[in-house]
């Protein structure tokens, strides 16, 4: 019985030791792998170089060189195009409509932007801002733009600016779209617009909206003072049918502020005013 129990205490140390020895050598081999890959890592120092184990051949010269154009085009060397609506709305009050359509041409980097925006009364356009503009990526969120503004007015006098602005996403998610202009006779003029999508649903998209309108001389032909000219905030609830079009519900106060205001009330106009708006957004 005791030569049964010995046995029965030996057997388990018999097969740990055997495993012992075996393993070993599997275990140093292990580790001098490591340690060589290791070594091998620290000496490929140039290993994202395409052309460091080429020895000395490309594909533009030697034998291994392929003829004609390069064929090959990345993702931001393509031409795209897009057109958006961002605001086509509707006051049944006034019988008014107001626009707001933006297209662009080029690439990721560099791109034509033309801004159309108005207001329409009776069937007519009242007047009209028109900016033509070259954008350049200046950072990942954020383009810069230059061109010109031409502006039409029913009953006044047209403009034409030269136009510097930026436009793009800020911290938090706001869309930002601000521009300077410089016209003719000393004019001068800065726009500012701030928009902030929050969604309610994957449908449904509350957004506010804000802009503000600055000018450096008073231009009363047109109805325009010195100053901070007018500011305006919008709330629209839209609805995305699709992603290309939503229609939308929305409220816009708007006010007249400074020697613009002034100008209005010596014109017996009114210098605030509330819209209750139907429209829709799109993009192509």
């Amino acid at each position: 019985m005791k030569r049964l129990m010995n046995v029965e205490v030996i057997k388990p140390l018999a097969i740990m030791a055997v495993f012992v020895m075996i393993s070993s050598p599997l275990m140093v081999r292990a580790e001098m792998n490591h340690a060589e890959m290791a070594q091998a890592k620290t000496a490929k120092v140039g290993a994202r170089d395409p052309h460091a184990y080429s020895g000395g051949y490309t594909l533009e010269e030697g034998p291994y060189a392929l003829g004609g154009p390069r064929l090959l085009k990345l993702a931001d060397e393509h031409k795209f195009w897009a057109i958006q609506g961002d605001r086509v709305e509707y006051d049944s009050d006034s019988d008014t409509g107001v626009f707001d359509v933006r297209g662009w041409y080029g690439s990721t980097y560099d791109r034509l932007y033309v801004k159309f925006e108005g207001d329409v009364a009776n069937g007519r356009l009242e007047e009209s801002q028109t900016d033509i503009l070259w954008s350049h990526a200046y950072s990942t969120f954020f383009d810069t733009q230059w061109g010109i503004r031409f502006d039409q007015y029913d009953e006044g006098v047209g403009r034409q600016w030269l136009a510097v602005g930026l436009q793009g996403l800020a911290p938090y998610w706001f869309e930002l779209d601000m521009t300077a202009y410089i016209g003719e006779s000393g004019r001068t003029a800065v726009s500012v617009e701030a928009e902030y999508e929050l969604l309610l649903s994957q449908r449904l998209v509350l957004q506010p909206s804000a802009e503000l309108s600055l000018y450096g001389k008073n231009d009363v032909e047109n109805g325009l003072g010195e100053g901070l000219s007018d500011a305006s905030l919008g709330l629209r609830l839209r609805y995305e049918i699709t992603r290309q079009f939503a229609p939308y519900v929305g409220v816009e106060w708007t006010s007249k502020l400074g020697q613009t205001a002034d100008i209005a009330r010596a014109a017996d106009e009114s210098i605030r005013d509330t819209r209750y708006v139907v429209g829709m957004r799109f993009w192509l």
